[in-house]
């Protein structure tokens, strides 16, 4: 089928509900399938690096995207969530938001060049100076991206957002992949990443007219700073408790640990990173649009958690029993000391993936500070069990100090927040996770049978395992259809409609 159908279809799927809220549904689903296509892409450049590098030259590229992030991250503004949470007009505030981007991003190079050997030493890997010298120019290309983007995610209008983020991931794995084969160093992934970003700030004036110019209105930006400040705290918190944990382990236990524990980071965080990265995306500009509606907030809010937790819970779940398999035939013996953190960090990643539902929701109803504050709590939580519990068990235990304080106050707060500002009962919430529990044990079921078949080569059977899983998991859905239970009985009207709706575009009578 020709691209140009798949962006129509796609097109019509995400205008085609007859509500902002049927519109969120398949706008977030068909922004999830178009993310399996990145983590496919992405999975098959982690094998290949994995095979061809060593948990060093993970550790070095991590200890350089720490630097940079935690750079980025104390500088940031929250000026793009600040655009899409306005009700009205913002062509006014784009210069301003772009020029301040610009600032900002050379600013940080700069100061990359030049802490880069403070870095190192404290990260006591003096090959690591170089590499973050390097890759600091991905900061630019990022600063200087076309700021008319945003409209994408405001508007909803999610095919065009990622045609943008899909060319620069199929830029870094080609130049990643190639360089990696040839170069079999460390410096594969580094110019694969510069690559992407700046693949992504040329296609961003491509795919949008916008054309920004530099000028600043400091009224413009003090409005924008007013709310972003909150955000900009929240995530600020958010990136210590995301990436402190690496800065941990690379500072204490070194870089090859840290290599170690990034690759189970990556393998078990995919329900995480998936779902939040959708939710974030499609979520929060939708609520920001029925934050004066309660009632339709609230369903929202509702066939959110449910959508995240029916995709995350199995695959949690796969993850978990597959640790082994996974990397015993994909990666290698090589990174065996990964399997056990992996199994422990899956938790965290379906816990976190279902409370993501949560900052979008009160940052909409203009209460990002309730956010902020319960991200200091959990920071405070882990900070006072990172360092025995790693002590002990090694990368393990850091993965158990991030994964408790999650379960004791995220969960909690899913339900206790949600009721007071939705105006709803804890019963509602327990009705959204009915039928992610019931997919879970069909895909758990699935994985097991397959397991108890033996089969050679080894790759097959892990194959058949994961097919079963998979099998047992459509199955579960088709059920809960039939069964109307949860909101998937409306999910899957609202999609065949789109479909129809589609056919009957190409096919008119």
């Amino acid at each position: 089928m020709p691209i140009s159908d798949v962006m129509r279809i796609i097109s019509n799927l995400t205008k085609s509900g007859e509500t902002l809220t049927h519109r969120v549904v398949i706008s977030g689903f068909w922004v999830f399938i178009l993310r399996v296509l990145q983590k496919v892409i992405g999975l098959v450049k982690l094998v290949v690096l994995a095979r061809v590098l060593t948990p060093e030259d993970f550790g070095l590229i991590g200890i350089a995207l720490i630097t940079i992030a935690t750079l980025e991250m104390f500088s940031t503004t929250g000026f793009q969530q600040a655009l899409i949470q306005k009700k009205e007009n913002i062509d006014l505030y784009l210069n301003t938001s772009w020029t301040v981007s610009i600032v900002r991003g050379t600013l940080l190079f700069l100061i990359l060049l030049i802490v880069a050997p403070y870095a190192a030493v404290f990260f006591s890997s003096t090959e690591s100076k170089s590499v973050i010298q390097v890759i600091a120019v991905s900061i630019l290309f990022q600063a200087f991206t076309n700021i008319g983007i945003i409209y994408f995610r405001k508007d909803l209008e999610f095919n065009r957002h990622f045609i943008y983020e899909l060319v620069g991931t199929l830029v870094e794995f080609i130049v990643s992949v190639s360089t990696a084969l040839i170069l079999r160093n460390v410096w594969s992934i580094v110019f694969g990443v510069i690559a992407g970003n700046f693949a992504t700030c040329l296609i961003s004036y491509y795919l949008h007219p916008y054309r920004p110019r530099l000028s600043i209105d400091f009224g413009k930006a003090k409005e924008l700073w007013k709310f972003g400040k909150w955000l900009s705290g929240t995530s600020i918190l958010n990136f210590l408790i995301t990436q402190g944990d690496d800065i941990f382990i690379g500072k204490i236990l070194g870089a090859t640990a840290l290599g170690f524990y990034q690759m189970a980071y990556r393998i078990s965080n995919v329900p995480a990173t998936e779902v939040t990265h959708v939710i974030s995306q499609v979520i929060f500009p939708a609520y920001s649009k029925l934050q004066s509606d309660i009632s339709k907030l609230r369903r929202a809010f509702l066939q959110t958690v449910e959508l995240s937790a029916i995709i995350s819970l199995p695959l949690a779940a796969s993850i978990y029993i597959l640790a082994q398999d996974f990397v015993y035939l994909f990666l290698g013996d090589k990174w065996n000391a990964s399997i056990s953190a992996i199994k422990v960090l899956a938790l965290w990643g379906a816990i976190r993936s279902i409370s993501s539902s949560m900052g979008p929701l009160f940052n909409a109803l203009g209460k990002p500070r309730i956010i902020t504050i319960t991200q200091f709590v959990k920071l405070l939580l882990i900070a006072l069990m990172i360092y025995p519990l790693t002590i002990r068990f090694g990368i393990v235990g850091t993965c158990i100090a991030i994964t408790i304080p999650p379960i004791i106050i995220d969960l909690p707060l899913l339900f206790y927040r949600t009721r007071r500002y939705l105006e709803g009962s804890f019963s509602i919430i327990f009705e959204s996770l009915k039928a992610p529990i019931i997919c879970t044990l069909f895909t758990v079921l699935g994985i097991l049978l397959g397991r108890k078949i033996s089969v050679e080569p080894k790759a097959i059977g892990f194959l058949l395992s994961a097919f079963l899983g998979a099998a047992l998991y459509i199955l579960s859905l088709f059920l809960l259809k039939q069964r109307g239970i949860g909101n998937l009985h409306d999910t899957f009207i609202i999609f065949r409609r789109a479909l129809i709706k589609t056919d009957d575009t190409k096919n008119p009578s």
